[in-house]
């Protein structure tokens, strides 16, 4: 008799990318196990099922040498069931990564073993220097421009290096880990600060000459983002790339440790997570002052994905992963993928017709609000701005800070909602700035013109122009597609050139 979850049928639905073959890490950590399936191996992954364990491997480790018996236990029951969802998702290939915990201790060829025989896996034991070098390659799969240092806190240990031109450089490890650290401080928060600085002392790096952005990553510290975000009443609770100034990091560190179990906050808190977080404070504390940062950027990503971004080729590794992610999106859920190449086409010819001005950066946000224009089609017209300002601002894009998710936000709200904001990104906006506001509007205003002529389908944008006539905004048909200018459309193009700063529009026939 077949196991239910050895059934003959494909399980893989509609709405998964064709073809596609998940990829599994298994992280084996000090604190936590973690099993992330990714749908594929690509440059922007996207996760189909992500679950951690809390098992504390690394508890007792600084005094005793060895994995508990206990927490042993406890996640090879984890695992087993790991094991069974990475049966059940057919996984392709399953990576298994341990770190700091397993590494130091002596009875890791027990456990190894253990974890061998029920994920039928090798696992990869990573030397400190490893873990510090995937980290940094995880950070450069999500924020691919960044340069400075990085640090991945975990239970037993912190690993730091530099990040320059995409290259990691001086990976270090650190025993500060945030259960060794509570262990060895005997729980008390502020006297794990003074064991930070002392051990900071060993560093081979010149951490005041690392450039001027520390980048954190590790359960810990995106714990300590979250409540960061809570109590400064940030409007994105999102992690990946969230940035702020050190020196009110450390001011949030230094109320954390002085409060030590009753830090303010607490609650918001998980409450695997509640008891470490002042540990991981006085981490990044005193990490902020030897290094005299001027900001601090989260990653959501760190080793796991960077370990699957290191065994891309070259070629793979320089895609950029907003707009693969964009573009899975279109193929998933728009009407037309290839319309999003026509709405290319028509807002590029709108910006050279009137000289508007468009730097990379803003070309490559207007080209992924194209990709993005038509994901909330299938909703009922009342919700579909709403629920795709959601998609796009919630969801797991990378390659993208908190602005450019706020103006991709803002453009769908107002291509959906109208001029008049019957839909807004919110909060959100004030993200975006000024400028990007204002950006994000006119573009949002164009798609509503381009729509109703193409029905969301591909080869009427590319023929229609724009011109300018004696300062007005003239919409070009051809001759055969004259039909389309109507009262709808000349409503449209209406409001589009008051956001434009066009006095008066028209729509003539091409010549």
């Amino acid at each position: 008799m077949n196991q239910f979850w050895g059934v003959d049928a494909d399980p893989t639905a509609q709405g998964r990318i064709k073809g596609a073959k998940p990829v599994a890490v298994l992280d084996i950590g000090s604190n936590s196990v973690r099993l992330v399936v990714y749908e594929r191996h690509a440059r922007s992954l996207t996760p189909l099922y992500n679950e951690k364990a809390a098992c504390a491997l690394g508890r007792g480790m600084a005094s005793s040498g060895r994995l508990a018996d206990d927490n042993m236990e406890r996640a090879l029951v984890a695992i087993k069931r790991f094991a069974l969802v990475v049966r059940l998702m057919r996984v392709g290939k399953v990576h298994i990564l341990a770190t700091s915990a397993v590494r130091e201790a002596t009875n890791r060829t027990e456990f190894v073993s253990a974890v061998e025989e029920v994920m039928g896996s090798p696992v990869n034991v990573l030397s400190g220097e490893q873990e510090a070098h995937f980290a940094a390659l995880g950070v450069v799969a999500g924020i691919p421009d960044f340069f400075g240092l990085i640090g991945d806190l975990g239970g037993g240990s912190l690993e730091l290096s530099t990040i320059a031109d995409r290259t990691d450089t001086n990976g270090e490890t650190h025993e500060l880990g945030v259960i060794r650290l509570q262990d060895d401080s005997d729980g008390s928060p502020s006297k794990a600060a003074n064991i930070v600085r002392d051990r900071l002392k060993n560093s081979k790096l010149d951490l005041e000459n690392v450039g001027r952005t520390f980048c954190a990553i590790g359960g810990t510290w995106r714990s300590l983002a979250k409540l960061h975000q809570v109590l400064r009443d940030y409007p994105l609770h999102m992690v990946q790339h969230y940035s702020v100034s050190a020196s009110d990091m450390k001011s949030l560190c230094a109320e954390i440790i002085d409060g030590g179990k009753s830090y303010t906050g607490s609650e918001n808190v998980s409450s695997s997570r509640r008891d470490l977080v002042p540990y991981g404070a006085a981490v990044m504390g005193e990490l902020l002052k030897a290094g005299k940062f001027d900001n601090v950027v989260f990653s959501a990503l760190g080793v796991r994905e960077g370990y699957l971004f290191g065994m891309l080729d070259k070629r793979e590794q320089a895609v950029d992963p907003l707009i693969q992610a964009s573009e899975e999106l279109s193929v998933l859920r728009s009407r037309s993928p290839a319309h999003a190449d026509d709405l290319m086409t028509f807002t590029s010819q709108f910006f050279l017709a009137t000289g508007l001005k468009e730097n990379d950066a803003m070309r490559r946000l207007r080209e992924v609000a194209c990709l993005l224009a038509d994901l909330g089609w299938r909703a009922h017209p009342d919700y579909r701005g709403p629920q795709s300002v959601d998609a796009i601002a919630y969801g797991s894009l990378i390659g993208i800070d908190h602005p450019g998710r706020a103006f991709l936000a803002q453009a769908i709200a107002v291509r959906y909602g109208g001029i008049k904001n019957k839909v807004t990104a919110g909060p959100l906006q004030d993200l975006a700035g000024a400028e990007g506001n204002a950006r994000a509007r006119l573009i949002g205003a164009l798609f509503r013109v381009a729509y109703p002529m193409s029905a969301a389908m591909p080869g009427i944008l590319p023929r229609i122009n724009f011109e300018v006539h004696d300062g007005a905004l003239v919409l070009l048909l051809p001759a055969d597609l004259l039909f389309l200018d109507g009262e709808h459309l000349r409503s449209r193009l209406d409001q589009f050139g008051g956001v434009a700063g066009f006095k008066q529009t028209s729509i003539q026939v091409a010549v």
